[in-house]
């Protein structure tokens, strides 16, 4: 009976820690590839540190090879609030098209 106590406290402990207010962010990237303008959308806590990463070949694979510059940055509280925004923004195609279109590339 304590085991199982236990182990429903370790999981409320480890909710309360994913949603401890953290500053998080959302992100898309821009860089003029070899045949298109592509962009990339992610999440992180350290938005310089992350773009440094992505532009010294170290980020994702999709990312590596290409300059990249930070198009658009979004704030939030918490990783669930980030990683839910950067799912939504991934799926919307249109948004990161105007996006693009505006900043002129």
């Amino acid at each position: 009976m304590n085991e199982t106590l236990d182990v429903e406290e370790d999981e409320r402990t480890a909710e309360a820690a994913d949603e401890r207010r953290t500053d998080c962010f959302v992100y898309i990237l821009g860089s003029c590839g070899n045949t298109a303008f592509r962009t990339y959308v992610g999440w992180t806590i350290d938005l310089e540190g992350r773009l440094a990463k992505h532009n010294s070949g170290k980020g994702a694979r999709s990312t590596r090879g290409q300059v990249w510059t930070l198009l658009y940055a979004e704030r939030h509280a918490t990783r669930r609030d980030a990683m839910s925004r950067e799912w939504h923004l991934k799926r919307d195609r249109r948004f990161r098209k105007a996006l693009s279109a505006a900043i002129g590339s």
